[in-house]
């Protein structure tokens, strides 16, 4: 999972209010989480976090509904980085093999210790667990969306929506995988096999 808020967050001209804002609630996301990391979810309090980030409890909720929402910001970002590196990896060949090299290049950026625990603390999120069917849907939807705009051909969307579900699917099984195994392994090793698992099933 991304780390931080990404660059492709953030609009090309934006005025000083837009920035302000912008860095704020980057601010807070990024205090949140080290105390998240650092003390646990559950029992770091709103006020702790609004404390740390230097902002009132009445700010805080200006920006976040709850503790939950800093951590669906880390989920956000994750979306951007994936749209980003899709756009990179262009002429990679085939779409499956464009998403691939997409997530194999992420993969490789997201795959520390610190990464891991903040797959952890989302996981262990009741919010964010409830949430991950609908999150797996939504990143098939941002491949989907990259694969149409790279291939723009109507005739072609059905097959595109295919390799979406197929490589986010995949995806899913190589965190799972890497997850379990506590990150012994390169998290782009287990997408490489989740990859070649899938191309040879097909």
């Amino acid at each position: 999972m991304p780390e931080t808020l990404t660059k492709a967050q953030t609009p090309a001209k934006e005025g000083l209010r837009e920035r302000n804002r912008r860095q704020t609630l980057q601010r807070i996301a990024d205090v949140g989480m080290e105390l998240f990391l650092a003390n646990g979810f559950d029992a770091t309090t709103l006020d702790e976090v609004a404390a740390a980030a230097g902002i009132s409890r009445r700010t805080f909720f200006y920006y976040f509904k709850g503790k939950d929402e800093i951590l669906l910001a880390h989920v956000a970002s994750y979306d951007d980085a994936l749209r980003a590196s899709i756009r990179d990896h262009a002429s990679a060949g085939a779409p499956i093999d464009v998403v691939r090299a997409a997530l194999l290049d992420m993969s490789a950026r997201f795959q520390t210790p610190r990464t891991i625990a903040i797959s952890r603390l989302i996981r262990e999120s009741e919010v964010l667990s409830s949430r991950r069917p609908r999150n797996d849907l939504h990143r098939e939807q941002v491949i989907y969306d990259m694969l149409c705009e790279l291939w723009p051909g109507k005739d072609r969307r059905d097959r595109l929506r295919l390799v979406a579900m197929a490589s986010s699917g995949a995806m899913r099984i190589a965190v799972d995988a890497w997850l379990e195994q506590g990150g012994k392994r390169q998290l782009t090793k287990f997408v490489q096999d989740a990859f070649a698992n899938l191309k040879a099933a097909i």
